[in-house]
């Protein structure tokens, strides 16, 4: 009895600072980097329906569904003031025209005037040369000189007189003109009023959100504001999924790549697509604002919006419903890869004293640890006491060997390994107590054995 009590003892002794782990095996596998984001589905080209004029609507003619072509009619506003102005605008131009027409009329009786007064002045200043050249020879009588200077002169006055009122024809002419393109101007604006009293359909698409009713009133938008907000009509010939990601994992998705985007309304089920846009201005997360619209300085977590297109988008999907993106950053064939769990990280200055006591130069173990700093890195990098060190634990002679390694892609669950192990390494990947405490060199007791679920029974003494 007493040599079993003392046996008994010394395996209690012996096991006393032994921590039991889990562990697996190094392998080669296929990995792919993933950045989950969450966002809507909108389509990629759409339009909103703006109100262009003032008045009461009178006719919607489309519902929310409803596919419709460019061109087609979609609102009705009472346009009975519109019309009237256009009529009266129309009764102006022909007036205009026939002022036009009587100016232009009145202007070739002035030219025939010009060319009859000319005609007339050209024989009373032949006669009039003629009778002084008769009368300097005493061949006729001064009273008869007088009478042909007498014409000459009224012809001269009357010629003078033509081309006064020509003028003064020609420019009501130019008046009249100048009305009829007034009154065309003033039909052209009237036009355009009764003409946004109808709203057509700019694209074609689907009517996805109706905002008004028969009755209400539209308003056209001034200076900074919009006008009435109408409708809005989707082309849901290219659906995408508008994404926000995380500022930590943006710098890795790119144009191009690969996504699998899930809808909350259509559960279970997984569309492929690929990153059409990734957005380069930051957006807070709390305000949705945009970095550089923030008059604030904060530390708030920023987003990024990434467009994602749906290569074969499902029927029945609209806009605003929530989805989820998996967008695929890298994939790597047969790499070496380990659970993310099995990192673990300690201090440069852990790693020396575990050494010195096995037995290891503390320059061995900075050599193996990490490269030395560069110049100007942070104190808590530089100073061994806090510097940390990213490694694994692996199994050898029945310990704990802390190796650091370096790191590539990770997944969901596993991460790549670069350097430090190989391919059959055993290595430490739980529990998370006793990673988060196990000392370099430490002994341990592998246990793989599957977790004990509580039985009924048990729940019952509890």
């Amino acid at each position: 009895m007493l040599a079993a009590a003392i046996v008994a003892i010394s395996i209690q002794q012996a096991n006393k600072n032994t921590v039991t782990v889990q562990t697996a095996v190094v392998g080669s596998e296929n990995l792919d980097s993933v950045v989950t984001a969450s966002g809507d589905i909108s389509a990629l080209n759409y339009t909103n329906v703006l109100g262009q004029g003032t008045g009461l609507i009178t006719d919607i003619l489309v519902k929310e569904g409803d596919h419709v072509k460019k061109g087609q009619m979609l609102v009705k506003v009472d346009a009975i003031q519109p019309r009237a102005d256009v009529d009266a605008g129309q009764a102006g131009i022909q007036a205009a025209e026939s002022a036009v027409a009587a100016a232009g009329a009145a202007d070739a009786a002035a030219q025939a005037n010009i060319q009859q007064s000319t005609a007339a002045y050209q024989k009373a200043s032949l006669d009039e040369e003629r009778g002084k050249q008769l009368y300097q020879q005493g061949l006729i009588a001064k009273q008869d000189f007088d009478a042909t200077q007498s014409t000459y002169d009224s012809a001269v006055a009357a010629l003078a007189a033509s081309k006064a009122q020509a003028q003064q024809v020609r420019a009501q002419l130019q008046e009249a003109k100048y009305s009829l393109a007034q009154s065309q101007d003033v039909l052209a604006h009237t036009r355009d009023v009764l003409n946004k009293t109808t709203y057509l359909a700019p694209i074609d698409g689907v009517v996805t959100y109706i905002a008004v009713r028969v009755g209400e009133g539209v308003v056209p938008g001034i200076q900074n504001s919009t006008g009435s907000f109408l409708m809005t009509i989707s082309d849901m010939s290219v659906v995408t999924s508008e994404v926000m990601v995380d500022e930590t994992d943006i710098v890795n998705v790119r144009p191009g790549q690969s996504a699998q985007v899930s809808i909350d309304a259509m559960p279970g089920k997984f569309f492929a697509g690929h990153v059409m846009s990734v957005g380069t201005q930051a957006v807070l997360r709390t305000s949705g604002l945009t970095s550089t619209q923030s008059t604030t300085s904060n530390q708030e977590a920023k987003d990024f919006k990434v467009v994602v297109t749906l290569d074969n988008p499902p029927d029945g999907v609209r806009p605003g419903l929530s989805a989820t993106a998996k967008i695929t950053t890298a994939e790597k064939q047969n790499i070496l890869a380990i659970p993310i769990q099995a990192l673990a990280v300690r201090t440069e200055h852990d790693l020396e004293e575990a050494e010195k006591k096995a037995g290891a130069s503390a320059e061995e173990v900075a050599l193996a640890a990490s490269a030395p700093p560069a110049e100007g890195d942070d104190p808590s990098i530089t100073d061994p006491q806090k510097r940390e060190i990213q490694g694994v634990f692996v199994v050898r002679n029945k310990k704990a060997v802390f190796v650091p390694v370096q790191t590539g892609i990770s997944g969901v669950t596993d991460i790549e390994v670069l350097s430090g192990l190989q391919a059959g390494d055993q290595i430490v990947t739980g529990s998370y107590k006793a990673l988060r405490t196990l000392k370099p060199n430490a002994p341990i007791k592998v246990d793989n054995s599957p977790p004990k679920v509580p039985s009924d029974s048990d729940s019952d003494q509890s």
